[in-house]
């Protein structure tokens, strides 16, 4: 059995505006599955496929109030795409922002409800990701993340050290999934977290109990109402294992 990681979530307080940023910020196209739900894919798109993480973004009433622990970085294949990039973006809404990075090649940016994000300097590493160069994930420990996550998922471990950790799709196609050594401790839950799927065929519960048997722990929250289940990584990182598809 495996896992894959299928779609980000992204919590915001209006779901369709912020949708609409991120479409144009990525050239997708949008869908609403119900009220208070916005997905994100590329068009022509047949959900999953490792090709791209899709975005969920789900309205919740709360204001954002730290810096998150999982953000995107965007790719760029010039320094005047960069450059262009990173004005298109201001222009449909987005800010500099300033999270401590001090003099650094990429720009550092937050979308209209404040979700950090990175447009890279170009990398020859991301030249076909797509427009989501890596998602990206802030802990105190990348080689335990590795051990976890690469276990999690059928994905393939491509670099650990004590800084960063790196992974991506087995079909070596789509983004990057990477942990990042940060000083802050996580103190709220995450509203951009992962949400990963089995594949079709495989036990759910099942699936749990392996994700369980490597480390993941309950959130204790009421998951009652919801077809899914709710769990946190090592590092108490909420995230989501969904039906198989």
């Amino acid at each position: 059995m495996a896992t894959r990681l299928v779609q980000i979530n992204m919590k915001a307080q209006d779901d369709s505006a912020l949708g609409r940023f991120w479409a144009e910020a990525l050239g997708w196209g949008t869908d609403s599955e119900a009220p208070g739900v916005t997905n994100l894919e590329p068009i022509g798109f047949t959900y999953p496929d490792p090709s791209a993480v899709c975005i969920d973004i789900i309205a919740r009433p709360e204001p954002k109030t730290v810096k998150n622990r999982v953000h995107i970085d965007l790719a760029t294949t010039s320094s005047a795409h960069q450059a262009q990039l990173v004005a298109r973006l201001k222009g449909l809404g987005a800010t500099l922002a300033d999270v401590g990075q001090g003099d650094v090649p990429w720009t550092v940016m937050a979308d209209p409800e404040g979700n950090e994000f990175c447009v890279l300097e170009p990398r020859p590493i991301y030249g076909d990701t797509g427009p989501i160069a890596a998602v990206v994930v802030d802990c105190t420990d990348p080689r335990a993340m590795a051990r976890f996550w690469g276990e999690a998922m059928d994905w393939t471990v491509h670099e650990v050290t004590d800084d960063q950790a790196t992974m991506r799709s087995a079909m070596g196609v789509g983004p990057y999934l990477e942990f990042v050594r940060t000083p802050d401790a996580k103190t709220v839950w995450n509203r951009v977290h992962l949400d990963i799927s089995p594949y079709p065929g495989d036990d759910p519960a099942a699936e749990e109990a392996r994700l369980r048997a490597l480390g993941a722990t309950d959130p204790g929250i009421d998951q009652s109402a919801i077809s899914w289940t709710v769990l946190a990584d090592p590092e108490d990182n909420e995230f989501c294992l969904l039906s198989p598809r």
